[in-house]
């Protein structure tokens, strides 16, 4: 057990899916996994451990956040091993091209400061996916008929930002969509010689203003949800 994960040695997978929602991770456990079990409820951030065509597969909730999802992140590789994580979860578009329910594969992470910015002093890390990782996911989502994009995101400091002037910015630089945590995750990944991905499905537009109502989130999650498990395993 460490301080925010209550499994114990060997009740982790080597590789994880990581929502930042903990009832997300349930839904997706129960949907998408054989056998699944609850290892984890550490503050309620729900984990579970179970198989996906034969191969073991947690699902644990990360929190909103590159602080929250550090803090996961680290003592699953630390203290159980996890060698590939893949991050799942919502965006927002930042391109007119980008449509609503689309798949965006996060081929590199942008931030105006991450948990890890002190260790770097002045130099600008770029974060970045594995590459194996992506291009299988890639291939997963064109076996689909879903909209994929390919190409960098945007990890947020805030949900509520007032900087209208910086989204334009990454706007114009080909942003595909902002999140909040891919970033950190591709450093930590970096940092321990492990595989990291974000595989994420447009919730809303920053541009148009539109948003996908819940019941269509839940269909379009599963998509992503199949396209990061057919990764992780090809």
């Amino acid at each position: 057990m460490t301080f925010h994960i209550g499994a114990e040695k060997g009740e982790i997978a080597e590789t994880v899916l990581l929502p930042g929602d903990p009832y997300r991770a349930k839904w997706a456990a129960e949907n998408f996994l054989q056998g699944a079990r609850l290892v984890n409820e550490v503050r309620g951030m729900l984990g579970f451990t179970g198989s996906w065509k034969g191969n073991r597969v947690t699902i644990q909730g990360s929190g909103m956040g590159m602080p929250s999802l550090s803090i996961y992140v680290n003592e699953l590789i630390r203290d159980y091993g996890a060698r590939t994580l893949v991050r799942i979860g919502s965006c927002g578009a930042m391109q007119e091209s980008v449509a609503l329910r689309d798949v965006i594969v996060a081929m590199s992470a942008s931030s105006v400061s991450t948990p890890s910015s002190t260790i770097f002093r002045e130099l600008n890390f770029a974060p970045t996916a594995d590459y194996g990782l992506l291009s299988a996911a890639v291939a997963a989502a064109e076996r689909r008929e879903v909209g994929v994009h390919v190409g960098g995101i945007y990890s947020s400091d805030t949900f509520y930002d007032e900087r209208p002037d910086l989204n334009e910015q990454m706007t114009r630089h080909g942003i595909l969509a902002v999140e909040m945590e891919a970033a950190e995750l591709y450093t930590l990944a970096a940092r321990h010689g492990r595989r990291a991905l974000a595989v994420l499905t447009v919730s809303d537009h920053l541009i148009s203003g539109e948003a996908l109502p819940a019941e269509q989130r839940e269909r379009s999650f599963g998509d992503m949800i199949e396209i990061a498990l057919e990764a992780a395993f090809s």
